[in-house]
């Protein structure tokens, strides 16, 4: 079993020359993530008015009782930008362990020291941040490290695998120094993310939105908190916030907008293509609380008199369908809504029969002025999972799902 040590004991242990003479006591240890992500790269040596650097290949030995050298050829301490300090950047400090899905704070680390053929390295395991961490910190200078561990062994251990923390720098250029990726947070369903966004500070918020894939920014955006939503978009630079805008379901995207100042809803319209800015602006012209500000326009309609075969043809045709869809509408050549098929009818149907045929016995639509109330309790009166909206002509407009439903009466 390999021989561990924690953070906390390495804070203070005794540095030793070839003839055993101790020269100072370790002050902090770094690592240099684009070399290597878990091997301590540099312990900073306090001994006297200054601070000496020990490179991880001059180290002869590390054990409880000290560190001993092979080469005494160190050099003063300097700041180095690329360097992520373990006492000061990651102790105590907020990360993400992206495995559970929550933020934690930092109470210790766990290293297992490496015996090589010429020298003892340190790679870190795990962070910890249980109880059993804060009694090892309680008990530091009050009682021995052999007995600290004695004695902590009643208490049960909290920790996270280092290769699924997700540290939390705020610094753009700093995180490209320290080589810190989101991709684990990318990996993460938006829901659990949105959930971890919201516990985090506003710099937190959009240091992630600005490196996150546009695509996840998107989705994790549409589960967050409206009043969150809104500060998060307002933070980023425009291009950026115009990238995640324009991957959003529409009436979803124009919802955020409608939640910002004019000013920056405009600017941030200004920077998408002209096919999303047109449909979003159509979509602000409605009230957010009316069928039209709920629908969406991502929706199927083909002509009534098409046969299934058609309808299938059209589904394939399609580059990205809805993860909502469930319904296929049906229109006559100017536009006007005459029925609706469920998905299931189409399935089971044969390709030459006509979708009129399979159309539901009642067609349901509200007007773009209809009201939430209203729309929530159609759906509930009659099982809906989609309500078509029309316009004054009774032309189809677009289509409001479930899904909008319960979002609707989750925010009440």
């Amino acid at each position: 079993m390999a021989e561990i040590l924690y953070l906390t004991e390495l804070y203070g242990l005794p540095v030793f020359d070839l003839k055993g003479k101790r020269i100072g006591v370790v002050r902090d240890a770094a690592l240099v993530p684009l070399v290597d992500a878990a091997r301590v790269d540099r312990y900073l040596v306090g001994g006297g008015w200054a601070w000496l650097t020990v490179r991880y290949d001059q180290v002869h030995s590390i054990t409880l009782d000290g560190i001993s050298l092979k080469d005494e050829q160190l050099t003063p301490y300097h700041s180095d930008e690329y360097m992520l300090r373990l006492m000061r950047d990651l102790l105590d400090q907020q990360i993400i362990d992206a495995h559970g899905r929550k933020v934690v704070r930092v109470t210790d680390v766990t290293f297992e020291i490496v015996e090589r053929e010429d020298r003892a390295e340190l790679k870190i395991v795990e962070v910890d941040i249980g109880v059993r961490s804060v009694y090892r910190r309680l008990m530091r200078g009050v009682l021995p490290r052999r007995w600290i561990r004695k004695t902590q062994t009643h208490i049960s251990p909290n920790s996270i695998p280092w290769e699924f923390c997700n540290i939390l720098e705020a610094d753009p250029q700093r995180r490209l120094r320290l080589n810190i990726s989101n991709k684990l947070l990318e990996k993460m369903h938006p829901a659990d993310l949105a959930d971890i966004v919201e516990d985090l500070g506003p710099e937190d918020r959009e240091a992630i939105f600005e490196t996150i894939d546009s695509e996840v920014a998107a989705e994790t955006l549409s589960e967050i908190d409206p009043d969150i939503q809104a500060s998060i978009v307002e933070s980023l630079e425009t291009e950026k916030a115009a990238e995640i805008i324009e991957e959003m379901p529409p009436h979803e995207a124009a919802d955020v907008l409608g939640e910002l100042e004019e000013e920056t809803s405009e600017e941030i319209l200004e920077e998408m293509g002209p096919e999303p800015k047109t449909e979003l602006r159509e979509l602000l012209e409605f009230d957010e609380d009316s069928a039209g500000g709920l629908m969406s326009r991502d929706f199927l309609a083909v002509n009534s008199g098409a046969s299934v075969a058609a309808a299938l043809a059209a589904l394939q045709t399609r580059e990205e369908l809805p993860e909502t869809l469930n319904t296929i509408f049906l229109v006559e050549e100017d536009g006007k809504l005459t029925g609706a098929v469920p998905m299931s009818r189409l399935l089971a149907a044969p390709a030459h029969a006509p979708l009129r045929d399979l159309a539901l016995d009642r067609l349901l639509s509200v007007p773009e002025d209809e009201t939430k109330d209203r729309i929530v309790e159609l759906f509930d009166k009659y099982n809906l999972l989609t309500l078509p909206v029309v316009d004054e002509q009774g032309k189809l407009s677009g289509a409001i799902t479930a899904d909008e439903v319960i979002t609707l009466l989750r925010q009440k």
